[in-house]
């Protein structure tokens, strides 16, 4: 089954659910033509709406049935009665609070990379209202057929410390395989800021032992084995990470990283790539793509996948998707403000100064529990799970939770200082709650808890 097949199968089966007929019979009665007929309308929003009337209701209906003298006059609350660790399942998502939206996050389960995972993954996200393809006349979806992608992985660590090369061929194929037929780019790419990693060189896209089923392919293999296709290239920011160059618009065309002039309150000094690519695509990370005849950027066509391998971190406890970005930053160009920020928020203010990710998808096909970030082959444990959200929080909060600690406690690995809940400093909830300020005061989604939604 073709990618397109698997997303458009369960877009079918989902609508086709029998207990979609009632919902769309009363949708009909107040005059709208089911969820299609929600034009100009937040389908989630909606459906949370109509989700937190029926909760309400019964609540209400079990207070007055089962009530004692105690409680009578009293509210329940839909927040306290969903509050459970693991986040909120997706038919439980209730946000009490309908000025802070719930953020999404979707399960796959027994895949290890090669086979449909990632197809399964699409569908699940397309059930649940959230395209992974935007199609012609269709505003909704995140990657279009003329989009340039960047696939930013792990790439600084070999053996089991970078992304799942089997992942990235497959979600490769499922871009290029985008129903309007894909016209647009893929680079894959990330910055080992030339310094540390296996070698003690940076990053290398060419590991030979690797993370794959197969120990010898590495990242470049699978862009090669894309050539006759679609225009996939890599682009190994480790390159040029030590030079310091200026925007396409200023009349720079050389590779480099651009570097703000002041470091931000929480001593980042924010930087990020802007390179041409192999087909002289002229990308800048923050502005996008280049347009030289007319003189000016095209924020839209430029998407950002967001590929991290879940492991501990020595110094900052958890490697996820928040971490992952410093593979957007020079590090030292900017005298390792970035890297030395992270446990102050930076990273927050990275995302948000630089470029979102159009979705984070968290590789747990093999997961580090030991010595990170470098993951040798003997430190990681087989898992065979995936999990994505537009939110790189909730995806980290989620998956470090229900994932990382319970492996790593299996292990006999201390987990106290990689618990996502915990406020102490020192701790990853610590400094995954300060990125969260930074991503909400630019106004991005950063949830946890039972502000978060989890569909399998």
């Amino acid at each position: 089954m073709s990618y397109t097949q698997g997303f458009q199968q369960s877009n079918t089966t989902f609508n086709d659910k029998p207990e979609m007929a009632g919902f769309r019979a009363q949708l009909q009665g107040a005059g709208l033509n089911g969820l299609n007929g929600l034009n100009g309308f937040n389908r989630r929003r909606f459906v949370h709406m109509v989700l937190v009337s029926w909760l309400g209701f019964v609540i209400s209906e079990l207070a007055a049935c089962v009530g004692n003298d105690d409680n009578e006059g009293k509210e329940s609350s839909p927040s306290t009665a969903l509050s459970v660790d693991e986040g909120v399942t997706g038919n439980e998502a209730v946000d009490s609070k309908t000025d802070s939206p719930i953020s999404e996050v979707f399960v796959v389960r027994d895949t290890d990379g090669t086979d449909d995972g990632v197809a399964r993954l699409i569908g699940l996200m397309q059930q649940n209202q959230l395209s992974f393809y935007k199609q012609q006349g269709d505003g909704q979806g995140l990657i279009a057929s003329d989009d340039v992608v960047i696939v930013k992985v792990n790439c600084q660590w070999a053996e089991r410390g970078g992304t799942n090369n089997d992942l990235l061929r497959s979600l490769i194929e499922a871009i290029v395989d985008h129903p309007d037929g894909f016209t647009g780019e893929v680079v894959v790419a990330d910055n080992g800021q030339a310094q540390y990693g296996t070698k003690g060189r940076g990053g290398s896209l060419d590991w030979s032992d690797t993370n794959a089923a197969d120990k010898k392919l590495s990242a470049l293999d699978v862009v090669n084995s894309f050539k006759q296709r679609a225009k996939v290239s890599a682009s190994l920011w480790d390159e040029f990470t030590m030079q310091k160059v200026a925007e396409f618009s200023e009349g720079d065309t050389s590779n480099g990283f651009v570097v703000d002039s002041s470091p931000s309150p929480n001593g980042i000094v924010v930087s990020y790539p802007k390179f041409t690519s192999e087909y002289g695509t002229q990308i800048s990370f923050r502005e996008g793509i280049w347009d030289k005849e007319a003189a000016r950027y095209d924020s839209n066509r430029l998407k950002v996948i967001n590929l991290p391998v879940l492991k501990v971190h020595g110094m900052y406890q958890v490697t996820g998707a928040v971490k992952a970005y410093m593979g957007t930053t020079a590090s030292r160009l900017t005298n390792q403000s970035s890297h030395n920020s992270v446990g102050s928020g930076g990273m927050g203010t990275q995302l948000a100064q630089t470029r979102m990710p159009a979705i984070n998808i968290m590789d747990m096909v093999w997961v580090g529990l030991l010595r990170g970030p470098n993951t040798s082959y003997q430190d990681a444990v087989q898992n065979n799970m995936l999990a994505a959200s537009t939110d790189p929080v909730a995806l980290d909060w989620w998956c470090a939770r229900n994932v990382l600690m319970p492996l790593a406690l299996a292990k006999g690995v201390n987990t106290q200082r990689m618990d996502p809940d915990s406020l102490s400093p020192g701790t990853f909830g610590y400094w995954l709650n300060l990125t969260a300020d930074e991503l909400r005061a630019a106004g991005h989604s950063a949830n946890h808890g039972t502000e978060v939604a989890v569909y399998e």
